[in-house]
């Protein structure tokens, strides 16, 4: 068995680190950061999603747990103090794996024949800078609506519990194979008008977004963010990898949310 380890450099998660290191030389499994089997990530969300670009030309080759050393994390399943116990899970694994959804980002443009392909485990955003963004919007091949705004948000059903939800999209459970497309802060009155809803959109169809202006964009993939010139075209679909986590552990997905959103005090208080 061969173990990556990404870690964020806190306080809190150095020592985990350390004794996850120790635990798994006394057991004799192979620490590979370059062709690791299974990777841990120690930290929070956001360690993990630096895992997953960091490995994501090889995601079918590599399962994910997260420990998280901080808050609660929608991908984190194990808490700091459980080492020992994760690398009890690790000594006995049998490759069992939960799968998730991920997005697919093609961007075109101007004047350039080859398109950048990206992979998003959260969301993608499309922002300008200056102004308001102008964009036709797509479903497959079909003008749907021209957009006017801030931009616009599409998110995996993992994802959609982030910056989607912020931006008042729904919560997908991830066993949905869809994508999510929300306005961000859309302008509607009687002369401009869009659908001011959240689009669930599924395998087997596409979003293209084509700005009417193509100077001026920010970008994002997760979190990982660009200044975009001469955008010309955006199309996002469900992608066909998907990420893999180890199955030693699963919280059920609407315990996440249940945990992360409302807690225990909130819920029964009158």
């Amino acid at each position: 068995m061969k173990i990556g380890i990404v870690h964020n450099n806190s306080e809190k998660t150095l020592p985990v680190v350390k004794k996850l290191q120790a635990l798994l030389s006394h057991h004799q499994l192979t620490i590979d950061t370059k062709n690791p089997e299974i990777v841990v990530t120690i930290g929070g969300d956001g360690t993990l999603l630096s895992a997953f670009h960091r490995y994501a030309h090889m995601l079918d080759k590599v399962r994910f747990v997260g420990v998280h050393t901080g808050h609660l994390g929608f991908y984190t399943d194990w808490r700091d103090y459980e080492i020992e116990a994760l690398v009890e899970s690790l000594v006995k694994d049998e490759g069992e794996s939960v799968s998730y959804p991920l997005l697919d980002v093609i961007a075109r443009y101007q004047g350039k024949k080859e398109a950048a392909h990206f992979l998003a485990l959260n969301e993608s955003t499309i922002k300008r800078v200056n102004g308001t963004m102008v964009c036709d919007v797509y479903v497959k091949e079909e003008l749907f609506e021209r957009f006017r705004g801030d931009g616009m948000c599409v998110s995996t059903p993992t994802g959609s519990t982030g910056y989607n939800k912020s931006v008042g999209g729904a919560v997908i459970h991830p066993r949905l194979d869809a994508i999510q497309l929300a306005e961000i802060a859309s302008i509607n009155n009687r002369v401009f008008r869009t659908l001011s809803s959240p689009m669930i959109i599924p395998t087997d169809e596409w979003i293209v977004l084509k700005p009417l202006t193509t100077e001026g964009f920010i970008l994002t993939i997760d979190h990982l963010t660009s200044s975009e010139k001469n955008v010309t075209e955006l199309k996002y679909r469900v992608a066909n990898e998907r990420i893999h986590f180890a199955k030693y552990r699963h919280t059920h997905f609407w315990n996440r949310v249940e945990a992360g959103f409302i807690g225990a005090q909130q819920k029964y208080e009158v």
